[in-house]
């Protein structure tokens, strides 16, 4: 008898903390006294509840939530690296509270940051990161508690295999200031030489590292105008060529990369089109690549894959369910997102995923917590659809 036809399900990683870990993380970010060991066993528990409900919902490649992760999917980074320290930022220091869409759409954006609060990266009372000396990761312990915490969750629910993610060089600490290195330059290689270590010491423990990147599109409506489309895709290039030096040494079909267009619930009407970066997209040596796809603004850009071919060895985990809206999609629409993608790439080349984390950080989510675990069910149904249907 044939054996059953699969499609692989998975999601970008960050998923809504449970009520009971919370405290611990706001005494951590506030610097107040915690019972430690309390912390280790609320967060050990947390982590094998998570990746057992992921297995339970369908999915076969679970993240940890990134529940070991004391701020934010990009600033975690300020309590794993040495060199950095916060102060109150200055008029214009934070690059997200720019930007051709909040230009556009200012009265929205006022109405949505009083609604929801404004991001920590807009919040100018979180503080900036100043780099101040030499760029160093410090943050083994934690990480190696990560690890621990993951594969011995992944035992437990009978998962096969996982991924942890983690900041892609361009997407660590966004808007910092640089008052140590030369120049700008100087202070990425650093970045990406110090993230190396995070990432290699994911993938020697048997994990797949993902390496998220809403950086490397969003920049496009912060930096252009005034420059121009050619020094951004230059900038682009750049970014693509420190990540690859960063992987040096990783096996390329143990890294997932992730590219996003900024997890926000805006108009997004400045966003760079995938078709205009999908080329440096696609020098990343990664082998699996996690794109956004399931939004009304990006949705329609799966036709990019009629002309663009993935390199030999690569897979597409394309967006095919939304983080960013309590309507919980359909599964026939989902098979419909996946099959479309499976008829032009092949069904063995893609997995199906959502467009971004459902959390940017342990305070900060866009849906209700059992919205998420139904989008992650359908997602799950849509994907044994699609694959019936190959």
């Amino acid at each position: 008898m044939p054996s059953e036809k699969k499609i692989l399900t998975t999601h970008v990683g960050s998923l809504i903390r449970p009520p009971e870990l919370l405290p611990f993380i706001r005494a951590k970010q506030n610097k107040e006294p915690y019972d430690a060991d309390a912390y280790a066993k609320c967060l050990r528990e947390s982590v094998a509840a998570v990746v057992g409900r992921q297995v339970a919902a369908g999915v076969d490649i679970p993240s940890d939530g990134e529940f070991g992760k004391g701020i934010s999917w990009s600033q975690y980074v300020l309590d794993r690296m040495s060199g950095f320290i916060r102060r109150p930022a200055k008029p214009g220091e934070h690059g997200f509270a720019r930007g051709a869409d909040r230009a556009r759409f200012a009265e929205f954006y006022k109405e949505l940051d009083a609604a929801d609060g404004p991001p920590a990266a807009v919040n100018a009372s979180a503080g900036i990161a100043v780099c101040t000396g030499p760029v160093k990761y410090t943050g083994q312990a934690e990480l190696q508690r990560d690890i621990d915490n993951f594969k011995a969750a992944l035992a437990q629910a009978g998962a096969k295999q996982g991924f942890l993610p983690v900041a892609a060089p361009a997407s660590v600490i966004p808007d910092r200031v640089n008052e140590h290195y030369k120049s700008e330059e100087d202070l990425l290689v650093a970045i990406a030489e110090a993230m190396r270590t995070e990432y290699k010491a994911i993938v020697d423990a048997g994990l797949y590292v993902q390496l998220d990147d809403a950086r490397l599109a969003v920049t496009y409506d912060r930096m252009v105008p005034p420059k121009s489309f050619g020094e951004y895709k230059s900038w682009v290039a750049r970014q693509v060529e420190l990540i690859n030096h960063a992987l040096e040494g990783i096996p390329e079909d143990r890294v997932r990369y992730h590219v996003c267009w900024g997890s926000w619930p805006g108009p997004h009407t400045t966003d760079v089109p995938l078709k205009s970066i999908v080329d440096e997209i696609l020098k990343v040596k990664a082998g699996l690549y996690l794109i956004e796809g399931a939004n009304p603004r990006h949705e329609h850009e799966w036709q990019v894959w009629k002309e663009v071919k993935l390199p030999s060895g690569r897979k597409l985990a394309p967006g095919v369910i939304s983080h960013s809206t309590n309507v919980v999609e359909h599964p026939e629409l989902v098979a419909e997102r996946v099959g479309r993608l499976a008829k032009i790439l092949g069904p063995e080349n893609v997995l199906a995923s959502t467009d971004c984390g459902f959390a940017q950080g342990p305070f900060h989510r866009r849906v209700h917590p059992t919205v998420m675990w139904a989008k992650l069910e359908s997602m799950a149904e849509g994907a044994k659809l699609a694959a019936a249907a190959t």
